[in-house]
């Protein structure tokens, strides 16, 4: 069984910046760890969150699975919505009530659930976010876009055989 696109997960972060902070969504596929899509927006609608989940499926198809937290906009009508309609399966909750008999989603607090994306966090933020002072959203974006398509095309991953995650996928 190919183990591509078995799985995929999502998470939500901050960029820091000079005055104030954006947030930051990504989607990851697990095997190869290779971001599928991200946004970077001023608030936390579920809707950038969605944006880039239907960017992903558009691209790369649905995967079987999708792992997030319990975040609002994950539990959030329109995201599961979005993930029923394209037969995926989400990760188990207890709490969320949009998720279905049958449907899952990890439980609360627990960030290790969901650690490849909080690894890329921990890169980006160390290799890039904390480096700078950004101004605008405009330079947030470019200096993410820049660090994501590094982490996806030349950062080797140890897991992968030392080799970058595009390069598997």
């Amino acid at each position: 069984m190919d183990p591509l696109n078995q799985v995929w997960c999502a998470d939500i972060t901050y960029l820091p910046m000079r005055r104030g902070f954006l947030y930051l969504v990504a989607i990851m596929e697990w095997h190869t760890r290779k971001v599928l899509a991200w946004r970077i927006l001023n608030t936390l609608e579920a809707e950038f969150c969605v944006d880039a989940l239907n960017e992903a499926i558009h691209t790369f198809g649905s995967p079987e699975i999708m792992n997030t937290d319990q975040g609002s906009q994950f539990t959030s009508f329109a995201w599961t919505d979005r993930l029923r309609r394209s037969g995926v399966r989400i990760s188990p909750s207890h709490a969320c009530k949009h998720v279905l008999p049958g449907q899952w989603m990890d439980g609360k607090g627990r960030f290790l659930d969901n650690i490849f994306v909080e690894r890329l966090w921990r890169s980006l933020k160390y290799e890039c976010v904390y480096l700078h002072a950004w101004e605008t959203g405009s330079e947030a974006k470019a200096g993410v876009r820049k660090r994501i398509h590094f982490y996806n095309y030349k950062r080797r991953h140890s897991a992968l055989g030392g080799q970058p995650p595009a390069v598997i996928y």
